[in-house]
């Protein structure tokens, strides 16, 4: 078996992007960069505290790879989708990236131009702190309501809809000198089971799948797209097996690049996610995504995976199970998206502009509040929207916390207590809705609710006394059903109070089929698409009058005939 030449080392080295732990150079990372020649970093919420520091800990990245003799400087990249998958934003303390609505809130202001607004922002941003690939827009179809892993971050339920805000997004991020990735090709969106957990099988045919789930994706080829990301779905009807979409070469290569005609960078999603990693491992899983035709396969999260992976590639090319020549055109496309987005030297290494910073953010801060407001919706199945009252005490309910999908979560430990039950807590998104409320009324009282409990006799009595109450739901459809039982519950409690129904809001606040399913909701009822602290924050305004609800659902369910 040939040994590889170090030429041929670093070509490889290119077609992987890796993930590390801290928020400041470890040695994983150096190894990685140095003694393997990897060519991509992906950052992720754990590696960001403030956009200076983050620039820091790019511009030692860069050094590093400069001093390794890397021909071009590293695309560095993160998932900043905005909404619930921010990890570049931090609105609890503002240190870093500006929080924005995510696909479903921008698609809800009915506005391409605020969203192209937002994303050449957040483009900005992340150039700023020398972050140059984002794994957005999200060209999902999320056609099926249960979808645990895509949801709000899709624009919505039909094809021509979410390929117009996809173009738009992605036309602004690489305005911003940012380069865009549309994913989840060929499409998430039709499914209830999440990839991070298990294989989704999407049981749709060719004709369905050109009909509905490749119009985002096409459009943006036709566009010229930056890059790419492929999923792990099976499309056993597409493929005829159940090969996971980004180890596919029927997908990657046959459908993608040849019956759409994409040129750019095509890359996986995380391969330690259990859709691959549960059968291939992230390290078969890498070998299979480069044979299919992938140029660069992300791995997110383990060190032990990062160099099992490299080394699995280079056994697979010695052994000619991976053709070199193959890796060289790959290679080629790689450093053409290096060359616009990356730039020479000088641009990697630029130095941090704090005052300019500190001016765009500014700027940002008054776009993202302008969003957040235009995305508020009526849901449509509710009672005309009456604003509530100021005058007297508020009580807010808010749903236990428990986890979405490791998209969207961090560790559930932080929901548990030492003996690993689920604590009633609130969240700090939740804390902070109580803190807005609290800002317009006399006195607030939050009510964290769970399956199965009563209300208290106190709380009985506090809801007919409040001249406001507002009623928070989080995915409360399907699995989350219990929501909606304590729902009818306050508001027969409340209907014995002074003032009744109209003093009462429900408010979903991540995807708003949960509301949109109650045929007889007998409140008032507004949509904020997620559960972030500006998107709650603008629901209070809007709630308490201070500003009109515009927005309008951009998804429907058998209940409702005209969103």
């Amino acid at each position: 078996m040939a040994v590889l030449t170090e030429e041929q080392r670093r070509e490889i080295g290119q077609h992987f992007v890796f993930g590390f732990h801290g928020q400041d150079i470890s040695e994983d990372i150096k190894t990685l960069i140095k003694d393997y020649y990897l060519g991509n970093v992906i950052l992720m919420k754990r590696n960001v505290q403030s956009v200076a520091q983050v620039h820091r800990l790019v511009h030692e990245l860069q050094s590093l790879a400069q001093q390794a003799g890397h021909n071009r400087p590293l695309m560095i990249g993160i998932d900043q989708e905005n909404g619930l998958v921010s990890a570049f934003s931090t609105a609890a303390t503002g240190e870093a990236g500006t929080q924005y609505p995510g696909a479903m809130a921008l698609a809800a202001t009915g506005s391409l131009e605020i969203a192209a607004e937002v994303s050449a922002a957040t483009g900005r941003e992340l150039r700023a702190a020398g972050i140059n690939w984002v794994y957005s827009p999200v060209g999902d179809i999320n056609t099926d309501p249960r979808n645990p892993v895509i949801g709000v971050r899709s624009f919505g339920d039909d094809p021509g809809t979410v390929a117009q805000y996809v173009k738009a997004v992605s036309a602004a991020l690489t305005s911003a000198k940012v380069a865009p990735s549309a994913k989840h090709f060929p499409g998430h969106g039709n499914t209830h089971v999440d990839s991070h957990l298990s294989l989704p099988r999407i049981l749709v045919d060719k004709a369905g799948l050109k009909a509905t789930e490749l119009v985002p994706f096409e459009a943006v080829v036709q566009d010229g797209i930056a890059s790419i990301m492929t999923g792990h779905m099976a499309l056993p009807r597409v493929t005829g097996d159940d090969t996971p979409c980004s180890l596919s070469r029927a997908i990657t290569t046959d459908l993608l690049r040849g019956e759409l005609g994409y040129n750019g960078v095509i890359v996986t999603d995380c391969l330690e996610m259990e859709a691959v990693a549960e059968k291939y491992g992230s390290e078969g899983g890498a070998v299979l995504s480069l044979q299919a035709g992938a140029d660069i396969a992300m791995i997110c999260h383990t060190y032990k995976r990062h160099v099992g992976a490299i080394e699995a590639t280079y056994a697979a090319v010695q052994d000619g199970r991976l053709a070199m020549a193959e890796l060289e055109e790959s290679g080629r496309r790689i450093a053409a998206l290096k060359d616009k987005f990356a730039g020479s030297w000088d641009d990697a290494l630029s130095a941090f502009n704090a005052n300019s910073v500190a001016q765009l953010k500014q700027e940002n801060q008054l776009l993202s509040s302008r969003a957040y407001l235009a995305s508020i919706s009526h849901i449509p199945n509710s009672r005309p929207f009456i604003r509530l009252s100021k005058s007297g005490p508020a009580v807010l309910f808010t749903p236990r916390m428990e986890r979405i999908n490791p998209a969207v979560d961090g560790s559930e430990d932080t929901l548990r207590d030492a003996a690993g039950r689920l604590r009633n807590t609130a969240g700090p998104s939740y804390l902070a809705f109580a803190s807005s409320i609290s800002r317009r009324v006399p006195a607030v009282e939050h009510v964290v609710y769970a399956a199965g409990e009563e209300l208290s006799t106190a709380v009985q009595e506090n809801l007919k006394a409040a001249t406001s109450v507002i009623f928070a739901t989080r995915n409360g459809y399907d699995k989350g059903a219990w929501q909606i039982e304590t729902l009818r519950k306050v508001i027969e409690v409340v209907k014995m109070g002074e003032g009744g129904v109209q003093k009462m809001v429900a408010v979903s606040t991540c995807g708003p089929y949960d509301l949109l399913a109650v045929t007889d909701l007998q409140v008032p009822a507004i949509a904020t698409y997620e559960f972030t602290i500006p998107a709650l924050e603008a629901a209070t305004a809007a709630i308490y009058g201070e500003a009109e609800i515009t927005g309008r659902i951009p998804v429907k369910m058998e209940s409702v005939q005209d969103n």
